[in-house]
């Protein structure tokens, strides 16, 4: 049971690493000051209450990050410019974060642009690759890169592995590796 408790976090590490030497989320750095791009079918303010209501095919685009969802509510300051400051952004239904190495996927997102942090929960999928995890939670520090995944596993697709309740499932591709030399 201890090798067991040893090897579990060291290959969740190997297993989860990109392909480059750093083992972080594509996000890490990513400029929250970035400007925001929203797109959708319908949009409602209700300035009193600071928010901003986007639905039907909403697209939320800031640097080389891309959210969709099918209603998303922005909630916003009042700055001391003309343009409000966005705190947060609240994606419910068909979520999805992508990246230009990761996809995410869950029912609901929030992206805290104040506390620099992205939660998806609810049947959540993140892929990489050919590499496919599943949970409930996936919270992401975008100032260190750090990602956990946490929760139930959700039913597989295809050929990916099943678990019971309260798991975290994935399939990882291991990448060819050359032949020894005798």
């Amino acid at each position: 049971m201890t090798n067991l408790r040893v090897c579990l976090p060291l290959l969740a590490l190997l297993l989860c690493a990109p392909p480059a030497a750093a083992q972080v989320s594509a996000l890490k750095g990513h400029s929250t000051n970035a400007p925001i791009d929203v797109a959708a079918d319908r949009m409602e303010v209700r300035d009193l209450q600071n928010q901003a209501i986007f639905s039907g095919n909403v697209s939320i685009r800031q640097g080389g990050m891309t959210l969709d969802a099918d209603s998303v509510t922005i909630f916003y300051k009042r700055g001391t410019g003309t343009n409000p400051e966005i705190s947060r952004i609240d994606a419910q239904g068909s979520v999805k974060l992508v990246t230009a190495s990761e996809t995410a996927s869950g029912r609901y997102g929030i992206y805290d642009v104040t506390a620099k942090t992205i939660t998806l929960v609810g049947n959540v999928e993140l892929t990489r690759g050919g590499s496919v995890l599943r949970g409930q939670r996936l919270a992401i520090d975008l100032g260190s890169g750090r990602s956990t995944l946490d929760g139930t596993g959700a039913p597989a697709k295809g050929s990916a592995p099943t678990t019971s309740s309260g798991r975290v499932t994935g399939r990882f591709i291991v990448p060819p590796r050359p032949a020894k030399q005798p």
